[in-house]
């Protein structure tokens, strides 16, 4: 009874973690098809980002991230939040 117990909740809890995940790639980021990522839709992908790390990425300056520039917030999402 306790292994049946014990693998359900390992189970409800992996489903959970799946579940819990959000689309980070540029196209789903960029809701308003704009062919540009926000700082707003940046975080909604990333809550805690910060605006230093959001500037870090727009390497042109203009407030938005173009999809090379979300790559590199992307890739450097984990250690920049």
């Amino acid at each position: 009874m306790k292994k049946i117990v014990l693998s359900t909740l390992v189970v409800l809890g992996l489903t959970g973690a799946a579940f819990a995940q959000e689309a980070t790639d540029f196209v789903a980021v960029d809701t308003d098809a704009s062919n540009a990522v926000s700082f707003e839709e940046a975080q909604v992908a990333w809550p805690d980002l910060t605006v230093e790390a959001f500037a870090a990425a727009d390497t042109d300056g203009n407030g938005e991230l173009s999809a090379e520039e979300y790559g590199l917030l992307a890739s450097a999402a984990p250690a920049a939040m």
